[in-house]
């Protein structure tokens, strides 16, 4: 392709609202183009780059025995309605009537489409296992769309749903997309971790997501220093902490005034906030109404939101109003353990089973009390695993580090294939619900998680397994005849060589082709300047500042035999 002939507008300043790397530089090298609020158009820069992204993630799945198919990418809500996740989603899912009233959304994601496609088609469990994916448009309403590609509305998401006849298959095909994921980001040049995840919206009894390591990265992933464990911080986990406690100068209740705080009542009481008990206050909501839940974790400890909200069975949890607290007798700063009342659900942190002695709110101002923690209570993991803690596999230092979700795969189970009555016949000729795993990788996210990863001062520094041409052939001086011919002999080589191959054949300075050169990101340039006279050119390594003079003749040869050592 030449550039002159080329859709490839590159700018010198990057848009207002761009934070990110990535958001910059698709912006300012002509990968994609602004619609609306995470809405963007593929230019052809950008479309090579996600179709390059695109036939790996599918040879692999091929390879894995995957089928591809399509689904519609709108879909009538009675689908979502029959899962019970229409109302349950939230309002990231686009909801819409067409001209005759009917209801429909705008899929965020497949799990109802992909079961009705199967249900009343797969009949026997000899018919199973089966694993079906879809490389499509979704859409997800995101309140703060932002971040360029990296979370947008509409995008471009790998999907896939496998069916079987008993859990122990489904867990074997979840296993084997978990490998095949690993070689999807391998050869797509990520850093990347498995890390153990929350279910989230789409369920199922356990999830593991992949996560492409980088400070821009919005997820808090848990990692161990020693061995291979890894969470999210939303299912991380740690080694139960131990602690040895002073007995306590007094017994029952003690008054502590204006002493409201964890810092404050630790100060007050001169005792550890290890053996203080804080009651973190939200207000749950259900399908079916909404209620207070205190969460009880130590003092020293921070409540895992998501945690917390799996402990009862919440769609969200959000904040309570003052109003809300003084009508059931709440008060803030000094609720404990014990407080009952119909309509509060509490749960205690699993740490804190056992404890003897702790100080937690006498549920009267101004007042604490010791208290052994009741074993009837219900107990749940709830903190936030902190930085220094211990892994609970091989009791190593468990460390921060930030991520991008660019893959998730989940257990399932019957959570779909039920409400939907979606059934096969087993070899006993009983009808059985189908045993499902879903797994998803964001296609269009990717080209942004790759930049992050593989940028610099200057512009994006693509993979050759990705890059959207590995070649840039750069004319010096389109006005020397020596260097448009030679470069015009060197354009006919590269082609014949099936290397990818921009020619910048464009009548504008040296100094611009470089800098788009950069910006854009190829792997190499191949510079036909003022050494052309004497057949030699020069090639420019854009991920390691290589420069090198060779003879013409073996230029094509150079980058070719380069180009395999990478790959």
């Amino acid at each position: 392709m030449r550039f002159s002939h080329s859709l490839i507008s590159t700018l010198k300043e990057s848009p207002k609202d761009a934070v990110l790397a990535s958001h910059k530089y698709l912006i300012r090298g002509g990968f994609i183009s602004a619609v609306a609020a995470g809405i963007y158009d593929l230019l052809p820069l950008g479309k090579r780059v996600q179709e390059k992204i695109r036939a790996i993630v599918k040879d692999e799945l091929d390879s894995a025995g995957c089928q591809e198919v399509s689904l519609g990418f709108v879909t009538p809500a009675e689908l979502w309605q029959e899962s019970g996740r229409y109302q349950r989603y939230g309002k990231e899912l686009l909801r819409f009537t067409d001209r005759k009233d009917g209801e429909f959304v705008l899929s965020p994601t497949n799990e109802e489409a992909m079961v009705n496609l199967v249900r009343g088609r797969v009949n026997s469990y000899k018919q199973l296992p089966l694993n079906l994916y879809q490389i499509n448009t979704k859409f997800r309403d995101e309140a703060r769309a932002r971040f360029g590609l990296m979370r947008g509305r509409e995008f471009l998401m790998k999907d896939g749903y496998s069916f079987h006849a008993t859990h122990d298959d489904m867990l074997r095909e979840f296993n084997l997309m978990e490998k095949t994921y690993k070689q999807i980001f391998t050869r797509l040049g990520l850093d990347f971790r498995v890390v153990e995840a929350d279910s989230g919206a789409i369920g199922g009894s356990g999830s593991k997501e992949f996560m492409a390591l980088s400070d821009a990265g919005e997820d808090t992933l848990v990692v161990c220093d020693r061995c291979e464990y890894g969470a999210n911080i939303e299912a991380a986990m740690r080694q139960k902490q131990s602690y040895e406690f002073a007995r306590l100068a007094f017994d029952g209740e003690i008054h502590t005034p204006h002493a409201k705080t964890i810092d404050e009542v630790s100060a007050f009481l001169n005792l550890p906030k290890t053996q203080i008990v804080k009651a973190v206050i939200k207000k749950a909501l259900f399908d079916n109404g909404e209620k207070i839940c205190l969460f009880f974790v130590r003092g020293s400890d921070e409540l895992e939101v998501t945690k917390a909200q799996n402990s009862v069975g919440a769609n969200e949890l959000i904040e309570a109003q003052p109003q809300e607290l003084e009508r059931l007798g709440i008060i803030a700063g000094f609720v404990g353990i014990g407080f009952a009342h119909d309509d509060i659900l509490s749960v205690i942190d699993s740490e804190l089973r056992g404890e003897t002695a702790v100080i937690t709110g006498a549920n009267r101002s101004d007042f604490h009390t010791a208290i052994g923690v009741p074993d009837d209570a219900k107990f749940a993991d709830l903190i936030a695993v902190q930085a220094g803690d211990r892994c609970p596999k091989c009791g190593g230092v468990l460390s921060h580090r930030s991520g991008i979700e660019v893959g998730h795969i989940f257990q399932l189970g019957e959570k779909y294939s039920k409400p939907l009555n979606a059934t096969f016949l087993d070899e006993n000729g009983k009808t059985k619900p189908f045993v499902m795993g879903t797994y998803g990788i964001g296609v269009s996210r990717l080209i942004a998680a790759a930049i992050e990863q593989n940028h610099d001062e200057k512009g994006c520094i693509w993979s050759a397994a990705i890059a959207p041409y590995a070649v840039d052939l750069i004319v010096g001086n389109q006005k020397e005849e020596a260097q448009k011919l030679l470069a015009d002999d060197l354009y006919s080589h590269l082609l014949h060589e099936k290397l990818e191959t921009i020619y910048d054949d464009r009548a504008v300075g040296f100094g611009v082709k470089m800098n788009d050169y950069e910006l854009i990101g190829f792997p190499f340039a191949l510079i036909v300047g003022k050494n052309a006279s004497d057949g030699k050119v020069e090639i420019a390594v854009r991920a390691s500042g290589e420069r090198a003079l060779v003879e013409s003749a073996q230029a094509v040869k150079w980058i070719s035999d380069r180009l395999k050592e990478i790959r």
